[in-house]
Order: structure tokens, then C-alpha cells, then sequence
């Protein structure tokens, strides 16, 4: 028997049937091992030795493999074409040599890059060793981004409270969008003016002109800058004669775009079909792996993680076939055409993304796809098609005219272009980032001297002048950013789409109508990296490391070599930090974000001066729950406002530094406002009395905007708890109302969760009922007793085991009946018994006495449970959330104390983030 591993079932169960009964496919189901996420796993000081971590379901499944190993004929490792494929395929082979199983039983590595039949036939005839080279870069970028993330991040928490993470590749792409949000901000708009003149030939045909002249002095597109000039213009035009001085024709040639590859299907899928490049990926993923196809399950596309552009001389064939079936001889080019990639650092040569049956037409397949499945397909085959069809033929038409009038001229000019021969555009053209046509507008047949005239536009001569505003560059957009990163050089094909939903994930960047938005918190960690890490968040510096990697793959370098000059200069810069104080901190990050924190007021005045107690400075502070706006005289005086500012002084989500008043409330005649404060957004009824009772307020819930609040939606705030009916068993009154942990519906003491804050205004007495009955049913006080994340072994002072258990509120460290939350933002998974101790510690909790140490001992946590990380191509192992190096005590006061050894020294508890898995 035959044993060939690959990743997934969906693969393992489309091959078995293609090799037959002499093989047997087993899935790994992606990587099987990783670095734990814990202090160590990897160690500079012993030439950057890794430990490995099997997680226990990966361990199920590799005892299942080293079963059927064991008497095989041979071992087949047909994982994916690529760094991480060979990755796993190493993993899988230390795993079961480790274990002694494969004795005398031969190793083959095996690539395909689609999952059809000949493609997997071909494959085992050509088998190969495991690419040294290519594993080796992979260690090297895995451990680059484990030592970053568990370095980095850490370093964050302590001078930035509130901030969560920093990664390799993550950091740099946020640093694009905030770069590209500071040119935003810092944009001054200029005024100009076009002037179009609507003009007839003697034949009657009408065609606008555009000034490019006056006076014999030529104009760019912001020469006229001013309302004077334009009108000035515009006269002398209207009683001026015109004369065509020049019509100019060329052929010219579109040639298509090559095939797809990761980056440009990503691009091509967000512009076209609304597809995040994680989605574009997902489904992509499904027409690799197959779809049943009238009870065959096959490969629609090659393999979809790549920057190669080429495609196999077969498949060029085959596609030349179908053009000249589909529409004719004339759009089949003489030769075929080869491409070869632009992009920088490209690698890792496999064939473009395409059909891997041209002959399989998107409408042939449509109705065993689902609709996202049919129209990314139907893209990628179109792609296919044009990149080996004939050129479109144009004829480009410039025609130069004169005008005099009153003693002045002016020169003018008319373009566009005319499609002779359509080619590849009878079939697809590339989306645009813009609505720009440039083959849309065709202009009239006109002789060189012919005589021009003005047309009358209602009545009036047909000159237009329009005054225009320059704008700023627009936002990033998925697609931009990923062209963008590809252009620097930034990341590879398979990390585009986790890098951008792990900058979603942490909440540094929203996506807003398409658009990547930096919120401030990413903000503030890009400002933090760039004044003190700076060369770490270079395009140039990580463009070069992204090179030195692809050399390693080569075989060009030593990836020991690469990794020790980078972690040499890296922890010096982490180290000349340790003495950095918070308030250094806050200094350089005003400086940095002045323009988005402390915008010029319209007045004149400072913008940094404190709008209540006009004595203060306004100044960035952060805090556990994030950063805001304070005032220096605090405690003095209270200010604060968040951080993002609008037009008119407005915060970014539409609350300004005074009260904004909605309306009033027709029950009591009380103004309702908006106001903003140190937690964000609220709203208020009527105004603070000395000596009275305090107005009544409610902060805005979660995916509430500012800026669309209405006083109608205040007021439903305002009303909450919100009474939805008598209990049927006890009459007892059920509410409805948000709290600090979301929307609620509670009855005698036990809360249920709603789905979202508007349910708390509609939520009928029988659903209610529903819920709370579901939450009895849990157990005491309406919840499940949580079951435990991870064990970390007993106490060392007695008292039982300590776990890491999942609560309502989050995780949280447990030992027998003390609770310490873990510090907002942590890895449970990443908790070490060291810094469960502290927390513990600070949590007042101490070991039992001695004379209570015949009382039975809690009993033992269940069995660990691995907790999900975000381990993916994300960030080329960005840093997931761990728990900050040390954690904050906090004063507590117990009934009775008890004695306990106390350690000579406080055990160090360093943190970091876990780092990636293949997404799979």
C-alpha cells in the first residue's frame, strides 16, 4: 500500500479515487505542528533551535498516519506546491521519524499544481526529495516573526496601554494606510478652473475642445487658478473665429494582462465582483481543491497562491483552440504569447491561476458552482481567454485648434480614440480604479484649416468654465493596498489576505464603503513604531528582508546567518527602550499625530489649548481601555474628547468637544444632547445642577454612529431598561436594557444576551421568555460552569490546580476559588505559570493554611482544551494577543490572611503572540 499525505480531506478524497486501490490519502488538515505560543520556542542563544508544539487534534491525526505508515510501501507526501506545503510535508516527516516508523519504508515528495488526473498521474511519476532550501525559509520567516511578535508586542503594552499587537509584515501594511491617512489630513486643496468650448465641423458634427493655450503661453491642468483668469478666458472665446490647425491620427495597440496571479486575482475579484481578498481566497480555495461535477468531484482552477504569470505550453495550446472556436480565426494571434512577472522579489514558479480546462466554459459549469464560486470562476476564465487573444486595435485622434478673437488667442485641444478592432476586449477588460474610458469619446472626421464654429448651448455660446478643487489621494482600498504591498516588495501572495483581516481583527483599520480607515488605536502603534522602531517599519528595509528570504530559498544563503545579523541590531533596539518613560512617550506621539489630534483651529487659536479651563494644554493619554484627549490640569479640570477629529472640531464619529443638542424631549421639555467622553460617544438629558440630581445618560452601543443619531433614537437610549412584560410563571417584571457587556433581557436576577442593541427596542415577551429559560438551563446563576482553556499544573504553595478557564467576561486564571481576569487583550493559550502566579498574587489570592491541608483539594481541571490562535499567512506569522510581561497589582482586602512562602524574586513573565498557520 501507498500512503500519500495532503492537507485537506476534500483533496485526500478527490485523489484516492484518481490513484485507486493501491493508494491510500490521508489528510493532514494543514500544519500539524508550531511553535507553542509561549516564552523560548524559539532561541537566538542555541543558533535559533525551534521547539515544536502538536496541538491534540493534529496529534490524532498523525497517530492515524503513523498507523498506516507502519508496513506501507511507500510514503508519499503531495502537499501544496509551495513554501508551506513543503513546510508540512518537513513537519509530517520529523514527526513520524521521531516516532520510528518508517524503518525502511522509501520517502517521495510529490508537487501538482491542479487536482485533475493527469495532473496527479504526471506527478507521481516524478517524484523528488524534500526541498532543504525552501524549509529552510520557511524556519526562517517563521521564527523572524515568532522572535518580532514576542518581542515587539510586549514592549507595546507596556509604554502603550490599550494596544495589542505588532508583527514582521502587519506593522508595515498598517504604516501604508496611515501614511496614506496623514496625506489626507495634511492635504491643502487648490482652486482651478476648465474651460470647454462645444464646437460644429461644416458638417454639423458636434465635439468639445478643452483650452490647453492663451496667448501663446501653454496651460497644464491647474494654470488657471483663479475665477478672473477663467472669465477673462471665456470671453475672448465667446467672439473669437476657429480654425483647425492640425488632425493628427496614430495607430496604436492594448495588448491584455497576463493571467492572474494571488495578488491581481485579489485585485481584479474587489474592483469587479465586491470580493475581500479573504473571501476571494475562500472561494478560490473550493474551485482548487474540486466541485462535484455530475458525480466527479474535480479541479476547476491551478493552484490559486502564486506570482507567476506563465501557463503550462498545454493549457496556452488549448486556449488558443477555444478563441478560435468562440470567435474566429482574426482574434487568435499569429504567435502565442509568453509573460514574464513585474513584480518585485517574485518567486515561487508556478503557473498563473487558471482554468484547468479551457474547454470547460463557465456556463458549462454554473450550475454545480454557487453563485460566488461561478462568477470568480467565469473571471478567471475570461482572464485566461484574453491573455491569449489579439491585440485591440485603436486609432488615437488629436485634433489642435486655434482661436483669435479681440487681439488674443488661445489654443485648444480635442482627443480620442476610435476602436478599429477589438481583440481581447470582445471578451474582457481589466477593471479600473477609476470611471475613466479612455476609448469612449470619438471625434468627427475634420480636415487640417477647416473652419470650426462655436455651438449655442440653450441659447448661449457653448464655452464652459468650471471651477474644480484638487482632491486628496484617495483611501486604500483592499485591492490597492494589496498592489501596493506587491509593488514594494511587501509580503508574499499567500499572506495578502490574513494581513488585512488581521488588521481588521485588531480593530486597527475598518473598512468603511470599500475603503481601509486606520482607526486610532492602529494610529497611535504606527506613530509608537515609527519614533522608536523605525528602521523596523521601513518599505525599503522590509522589502530587502523579504529578498534575503527569497535568497534562502534559493539556496544563496544561510537562513542562521540571515536570522542572527536581524535579531543583532533588532533586540539592541528593543533594549535601548527598557529605560523609555510613558510620559517620553506621549511626547513624540503628539508631535507625530498633531495634525490628526490637534488639526488648526479656523480662529486662529492654539489647538492645543483646553476648550473649558483655557489655562490647560491638551495632550494624548492612554489608558487600559485605549487612548483619548485629556487636559493638563487634571484633576483640576476633567476634559478629555476622543481622539479623532472631523470637520468643525468634531470627533471622527461625529461628537464634538462641547455639547451637540439633538432636540427635546416632549415628556419633560429637557434638551437631549450628544456629548463625547473619555469612553466615547453618550447622550445626555438635560444639564448638571449643583446640589441636584445627576441628568440621565447612556452611552452610544456598539455599531451606533455618532453623526446619524437622531433625537428619536436618543431618547429610546434614554428610556432603557426598557419593561417588556410580567413574567407568565411569576408575574415578575422582564427588562430589556444594555449593560456594560452588551444588550440584555433579565428577569429576578438572571440576564440573558441579545443579538444586537436594536433587539433591546423590539424583543417580544415570548423570545424573551425563551432565552432566559435557555439560560437556567446552564446551571447556577444562568451560566455553564466554564470548562479550562489550559492546565498549568498545581500551586506551588498547595491549593490545587491552576487553569486558564473562559467566562463570560473572558479568560481568566482560576485556582480553587480566586478568579484574576487576564489583562485585556491577552492569549489565554499564552499564559505561563509564572505570570498566573503574579496575577493570582494580585488578586489577593494565597495558599491555604497548613491546617487545612486535609481539606480535599479542588478538583482537577478538565482535560486542556488547545484554544484557537491566530496562527495564519496573516502577517507571515503577525503577532496574535498574549498576555502583557507583567501584570498591574491591584489593592484588595480579604476577611482573613493567611501565610505563604514568598519567592525570592518575581518570576519573569515574557510575553508575545503566536505566530502562523497556512490558510487552509
Amino acid at each position: 500500500m501507498n500512503i500519500v499525505i495532503v492537507e485537506s480531506p476534500a483533496k485526500a478524497k478527490t485523489i484516492n479515487k484518481y490513484l485507486g486501490s493501491d493508494y491510500h490519502v490521508l489528510a493532514s488538515y494543514g500544519h500539524v505542528r508550531d511553535l507553542p505560543a509561549k516564552d523560548g520556542s524559539v532561541r537566538p542563544d542555541e543558533e535559533f533551535a525551534m521547539s515544536w508544539e502538536v496541538d491534540a487534534k493534529s496529534q490524532k491525526r498523525l497517530s492515524e498516519i503513523a498507523a498506516a505508515v507502519k508496513g506501507a510501501d511507500r510514503l508519499i507526501l503531495a502537499t501544496d506546491p509551495d513554501r508551506e506545503g513543503e513546510a508540512i510535508s518537513w513537519h509530517v516527516l520529523e514527526v513520524l521519524q521521531k516516532k520510528k516508523v518508517l524503518k525502511d519504508v522509501p520517502v517521495e515528495r510529490v508537487v501538482f499544481n491542479a487536482i485533475t488526473k493527469q495532473s496527479i498521474l504526471d506527478a507521481m511519476k516524478n517524484p523528488r526529495p524534500i526541498d532543504a532550501p525552501l524549509v529552510d525559509a520557511y524556519l526562517a520567516r517563521r521564527a523572524l516573526d515568532y522572535l518580532v511578535g514576542f518581542t515587539l508586542s510586549p514592549v507595546l503594552w507596556r509604554k502603550l496601554p490599550g494596544a495589542r499587537s505588532a508583527g514582521r509584515v502587519q506593522s508595515v501594511a498598517l504604516r501604508l494606510i496611515c501614511d496614506r491617512e496623514m496625506e489626507i489630513e495634511t492635504f491643502v486643496k487648490e482652486e482651478y478652473w476648465s474651460i470647454l468650448a462645444s464646437l460644429k465641423t461644416p458638417k454639423g458634427e458636434g465635439f468639445t475642445a478643452s483650452v490647453v493655450g492663451f496667448e501663446g503661453k501653454k496651460l497644464g491642468r491647474l494654470d488657471i487658478k483663479t475665477e478672473e483668469q477663467a472669465t477673462a478666458i471665456r470671453r475672448m472665446l465667446e467672439s473669437a473665429s476657429y480654425r483647425v490647425e492640425s488632425v493628427v491620427s496614430k495607430p496604436a495597440k492594448r495588448h491584455p494582462q497576463p493571467p492572474f496571479t494571488t495578488s491581481t486575482l485579489q485585485q481584479e475579484a474587489s474592483r469587479k465582483l465586491g470580493f475581500s481578498a479573504s473571501r476571494t481566497m475562500q472561494v478560490a480555495q473550493k474551485l482548487y481543491e474540486g466541485v462535484s461535477l455530475g458525480g466527479e468531484t474535480t479541479g476547476l482552477i491551478t493552484y490559486m497562491r502564486t506570482d507567476g504569470v506563465q501557463i503550462a505550453g498545454e493549457a496556452i495550446a488549448a486556449t488558443r483552440k477555444v478563441i478560435a472556436s468562440d470567435f474566429g480565426d482574426s482574434y487568435v494571434p499569429e504567435k502565442p504569447r509568453f509573460y514574464s512577472s513585474k513584480a518585485k522579489n517574485a518567486q515561487e514558479a508556478h503557473e498563473a491561476v487558471r482554468p484547468t480546462d479551457l474547454f470547460r466554459r463557465p456556463r458549462d459549469v454554473a450550475r454545480f458552482l454557487d453563485p460566488d464560486q461561478a462568477r470568480l470562476y467565469e473571471l478567471i476564465w475570461k482572464r485566461t481567454m484574453a491573455s491569449q487573444m489579439e491585440s485591440a486595435v485603436l486609432e488615437r485622434t488629436t485634433i489642435d485648434i486655434d482661436a483669435s478673437g479681440a487681439g488674443k488667442t488661445a489654443a485648444l485641444r480635442a482627443t480620442g480614440s476610435v476602436v478599429r478592432f477589438d481583440g481581447f476586449l470582445a471578451l474582457y477588460q481589466e477593471g479600473r480604479d477609476d470611471d475613466e474610458d479612455e476609448d469612449s469619446r470619438r471625434l468627427p472626421a475634420v480636415e487640417d484649416g477647416a473652419a470650426v464654429t462655436l455651438a449655442s448651448v440653450e441659447g448661449k455660446p457653448g464655452i464652459e468654465a468650471t471651477q474644480h478643487f484638487t482632491t486628496p489621494p484617495p483611501r486604500y482600498t483592499e485591492a490597492s493596498l494589496v498592489k501596493k504591498m506587491e509593488e514594494l516588495g511587501i509580503g508574499r501572495p499567500s499572506t495578502y489576505a490574513s494581513t488585512l483581516q488581521t488588521l481588521r481583527d485588531r480593530e486597527y483599520v475598518e473598512l468603511d464603503k470599500k475603503q481601509l480607515v486606520p482607526q486610532d488605536k492602529g494610529r497611535i502603534v504606527t506613530a509608537f513604531l515609527e519614533s522608536f522602531f523605525n528602521r523596523y517599519v521601513e518599505y525599503d528595509f522590509t522589502a530587502s528582508l523579504e529578498e534575503q528570504l527569497d535568497r534562502i530559498s534559493a539556496g544563496e544563503l544561510s537562513w542562521r546567518e540571515v536570522l542572527a545579523a536581524f535579531w543583532r541590531d533588532f533586540s539592541a533596539a528593543v533594549d535601548e527602550t527598557k529605560d523609555l518613560r510613558v510620559s517620553q512617550v506621549i511626547d513624540a506621539l503628539n508631535d507625530l499625530l498633531a495634525a490628526h489630534i490637534f488639526p488648526q483651529r479656523e480662529d486662529g487659536k492654539d489647538p492645543r489649548a483646553c476648550p473649558t479651563c483655557s489655562t490647560g494644554q491638551l495632550s494624548l493619554k492612554v489608558s487600559r481601555f485605549g487612548a483619548f484627549i485629556g487636559c493638563s490640569n487634571y484633576p483640576e479640570c476633567s476634559y478629555t474628547r476622543q481622539l479623532a477629529r472631523g470637520q468643525d472640531g468634531e470627533d471622527g464619529d461625529g461628537a464634538s468637544d462641547g455639547p451637540k443638542v439633538l432636540g427635546t424631549d416632549p415628556e419633560t421639555g429637557l434638551e437631549v444632547s450628544l456629548r463625547s467622553g473619555r469612553f466615547g460617544p453618550y447622550v445626555q438629558l438635560g444639564e448638571d445642577v449643583k446640589g441636584g440630581d445627576k441628568p440621565k445618560r447612556s452611552s452610544l452601543p456598539r455599531g451606533w454612529s455618532a453623526a446619524d443619531l437622531t433625537v428619536e433614537r436618543a431618547l429610546q437610549l434614554l428610556k432603557l431598561p426598557r419593561e417588556i412584560g410580567a413574567h407568565p410563571e411569576d408575574g415578575k417584571m422582564i427588562t430589556a436594557g444594555l449593560g456594560r457587556f452588551g444588550p440584555f433581557v433579565q428577569h429576578d436576577g438572571t440576564y440573558a444576551n441579545l443579538a444586537s442593541p436594536d433587539e433591546v427596542f423590539s424583543v417580544g415577551i415570548n423570545r424573551a421568555v425563551d432565552l432566559l429559560a435557555e439560560k437556567r438551563s446552564k446551571g447556577a446563576r444562568g451560566r455553564a460552569t466554564p470548562a479550562a482553556l489550559k492546565d498549568l499544573g498545581e500551586h506551588p504553595d498547595g491549593g490545587g490546580a491552576i487553569t486558564i478557564r473562559d467566562g463570560r467576561y473572558g479568560a481568566y486564571v482560576n485556582w480553587g476559588k480566586v478568579n484574576a481576569t487576564l489583562p485585556k487583550g491577552s492569549d489565554p493559550m499564552a499564559v505561563t505559570l509564572e505570570l498566573a502566579l503574579e496575577l493570582i498574587k494580585a488578586k489577593g489570592g494565597a495558599a491555604p493554611k497548613k491546617a487545612a491541608a486535609k481539606k480535599a483539594a479542588p478538583k482537577k481541571a478538565a482535560a486542556t482544551k488547545k484554544a484557537p490562535t491566530a496562527k495564519d499567512d496573516a502577517a507571515d506569522g503577525e503577532a496574535a494577543d498574549a498576555a502583557p510581561k507583567k501584570a498591574a497589582a491591584r489593592k484588595t482586602t480579604t476577611a482573613k490572611t493567611t501565610t505563604a512562602k514568598k519567592t525570592a524574586t518575581t518570576p519573569k513573565a515574557k510575553a508575545g503572540a503566536a505566530g502562523t498557520k497556512k490558510d487552509t
